[in-house]
C-alpha cells in the first residue's frame, strides 16, 4: 500500500501542474502593471480548476505523509522524479510543447537515477 501512496502523490502533483499550466494559458500573459498583476493572479486563483489544483496539492501532501509512515524517505523520494517525466510527456501531448532530444536524454537519466537510487 505504501507504493500506492507514492503513486497517488505523483499523480496528484502532475495533475496540479498540468491544470495550472492549462488555466494560465487560457488566462493569457501576466500584465506588466503591479496592480493588474495582483488582480490577474487573484482571478486565476479563484477559478474552480485552479482551486482543484490546490486541492490536489493538499491531497498529495496527505498521501505523501501516509507513504512516509511506511517507507524511508531516501527510498521513496527518488520516485517523485517521475513527476518530471510525466509532466514532460503530458506537456507534449496536451500543450504541444516540444520534446527535444536533450529532454528525452534527461528523462532517461531521471529514470536511470530512480532505478539506481531506489536500490537498497
Amino acid at each position: 500500500m505504501s507504493y500506492v501512496y507514492v503513486f497517488l502523490t505523483i499523480v496528484l502533483t502532475v495533475y496540479g501542474q498540468l491544470i495550472i499550466k492549462w488555466q494560465a494559458g487560457i488566462a493569457g500573459p501576466l500584465p506588466e502593471a503591479t496592480a493588474e498583476k495582483i488582480g490577474f493572479l487573484v482571478n486565476l486563483l479563484l477559478t474552480p480548476w485552479v482551486i482543484s489544483a490546490f486541492l490536489a496539492a493538499f491531497l498529495a501532501s496527505m498521501t505523501w505523509i501516509a507513504a512516509m509512515t511506511k517507507l524511508q524517505i531516501s527510498h521513496a523520494y527518488p520516485f517523485m522524479s517521475l513527476a518530471f517525466v510525466l509532466v514532460l510527456i503530458l506537456s507534449g501531448i496536451l500543450f504541444h510543447e516540444p520534446i527535444t532530444s536533450p529532454k528525452i536524454a534527461g528523462m532517461v537519466l531521471i529514470v536511470a537515477g530512480i532505478i539506481v537510487g531506489s536500490q537498497g
